[in-house]
């Protein structure tokens, strides 16, 4: 058990914490929410011991052990993988060296045998003597293949760094895992594997992260950020946020009585809990649902951006034909090779594939790349629009938002208009007169998104549009692209967002393309009996 007692922590005039007051207990995972500055990491900081409030305090049950996933990817350079991952384990790894020393003297005594029993006995009894085939299953399962596992740190490319102290932080069976975004970087088969490793961890979980769908897996409760408190509702985001809105419908109608607001909060609760019957999620394993406190279901003060997509005009048949398109990097080698493809009016296509790959078909279909072969054509009345992964070259001046996004409307709309649309997109105030070169990562993504609404375009192209977006952005985006009756083709690492947007499904590789129709879901299905499938044979 872990808890925190009148915390508080205030930088200059800014409250981000006043007198919390939070337990974390049992074999229960809590998904940290809230918009992005709630504080969310700087609350894992509070209780990892790295940040000290400025008043309260972080107790932590005698005798349990808590292990933290690093943000330092350059702190244990000097070390190989397998001993890093080992290190998570502080205690064991102490036992380890200290053993190691003593049997090293040259002048072995007989305080120096006495010690080392006592070492090997407490060695012994944290399974020390299956650490090093531990830590090589831990990473093994986190995509490092076992012929990485004793190079040094040093030689790492930064995206494996993140999975190895991944494994560091899951490694030992700690009381306490505490992890901050542990899916970044992560491919879909990674984030199943650590959603399954996690939902068979019998211990207490605090994650931050902003994938749904991995919340949806594996939190039983939801610890929402606002208002500088902290508030803990049982169940997963879905239905902490499907909850909330509810609420929320019923709170801007006054007039229902509490009998028809308490049927409407309870047939909910029941319909979401025979959905969640249906899968994997923790939710439905712990039956916390049956547990709900209607009274606890309160409506959410979150802002969601107004993003809504028009067509100028709508497309006619032909929209785009790519026909036997290659593309190859600086060494020569494919990225893709023989792509061609129709697309579809309304088609909603994913690109599944390395990231490279569909970033340079995107890059070339935007004129910004030229292929090493083949060819590709846009239907006469297809206006596009793009929101390229890298949006760097877009904010290089020192223009205010209200100037930045006048380039790119139309000579008719004047700054009241400007300012209203900047107000839906949560601009609001003096924050419109912000210099664009000092946005942030989630500000810079909604101006885009800004920008792209302002183009009307029928055709539109997104390369991992969830990037730096928080989790009431994601979803404001996610049912607007739902909604829009136009053709997009996009791609990203978001499992909800590619699952309830696409409606076909192309993968990329440098030996040619699959296309289905199909969903995501089904696609990972069927991949998963695939892979099966090959390891029998």
């Amino acid at each position: 058990m872990i808890e925190t007692q009148n915390v508080s922590l205030q930088y200059g005039k800014r409250i981000l914490f006043d007198d919390v007051n939070i337990k974390f207990t049992g074999d229960n995972c809590y998904g940290i929410i809230g918009a992005n500055g709630a504080g969310k990491s700087t609350f894992l900081k509070i209780l990892s011991g790295e940040i000290d409030p400025n008043s309260g305090q972080v107790l932590i049950e005698p005798g349990k052990r808590m292990a933290v996933l690093s943000q330092n990817h350059y702190a244990f350079d000097e070390f190989n993988i397998l001993d890093t991952v080992i290190m998570g384990h502080k205690r064991l790894w102490e036992i380890m060296k200290e053993k190691d020393a003593i049997y090293a003297k040259v002048d072995f005594s007989e305080a120096d045998g006495i010690k080392a029993s006592e070492l090997e006995a407490e060695f012994a009894e944290m399974d020390g003597w299956n650490a090093e085939s531990d830590a090589a299953a831990l990473l093994s399962g986190l995509g490092i293949e076992e012929s990485l596992h004793y190079s040094p740190m040093k030689e790492i490319s930064g995206n494996q760094k993140v999975r190895i102290l991944l494994a560091q932080a899951l490694f030992g069976n700690p009381d306490i895992l505490i992890l901050d975004e542990p899916t970044n970087d992560l491919d879909t088969k990674t984030i199943t594997w650590l959603e399954d490793f996690l939902l068979g961890f019998r211990n207490t979980v605090i994650v931050v992260s902003h994938d749904r769908h991995f919340l949806d897996t594996i939190c039983t409760n939801i610890v929402d950020i606002d208002f500088s408190k902290l508030t803990t509702y049982s169940g997963n985001y879905s239905f902490w946020y499907e909850s909330s809105q509810l609420a929320l419908k019923q709170k801007q109608n006054a007039n229902k009585k509490a009998e028809t607001r308490k049927k409407e909060l309870q047939e909910f609760v029941q319909r979401f809990s025979a959905n969640a019957s249906k899968s994997k999620q923790a939710t439905s394993r712990k039956k916390l649902l049956d547990k709900i406190n209607l009274d606890d279901i309160k409506a959410s003060s979150r802002r969601y951006p107004g993003i809504i997509w028009t067509q100028g005009r709508e497309a006619g048949n032909q929209l785009l034909n790519v026909d036997n398109l290659s593309y190859k990097d600086n060494e020569g080698n494919y990225l893709f090779k023989d792509v061609s493809f129709v697309v579809n009016k309304g088609d909603k296509i994913s690109f599944l594939g390395e990231s490279r790959a569909i970033t340079a078909l995107f890059e070339i279909l935007n004129g910004n790349l030229k292929p090493a072969s083949g060819e590709f054509e846009l239907g006469q009345t297809i206006t596009t629009s793009y929101l390229p992964s890298d949006n760097t070259q877009y904010f290089q001046s020192s223009e205010n938002l209200v100037d930045w996004l006048r380039n790119y409307t139309d000579g008719e709309k004047d700054e009241v208009y400007i300012r209203g649309f900047l107000g839906k997109m949560l601009f609001s105030g003096e924050e419109v007169m912000k210099k664009c070169s000092v946005l942030s990562g989630g500000e810079k993504m909604r101006c885009m998104l800004s920008k792209m609404m302002q183009g009307e375009a029928n055709l539109m192209m997104f390369d991992e549009p969830t990037n730096h977006l928080d989790l009431e952005s994601i979803t404001a985006l996610n049912d607007s692209l739902i909604d829009f009756k136009g053709t997009i083709l996009f791609t990203s690492h978001d499992h909800t967002f590619t699952q309830t947007t696409a409606t076909r499904l192309i993968e990329l590789g440098p030996n040619g393309m699959l296309d289905k129709v199909m969903s995501y879901d089904d696609y990972l299905a069927e991949d998963k009996i695939m892979a099966q499938k090959e390891a029998i044979q």
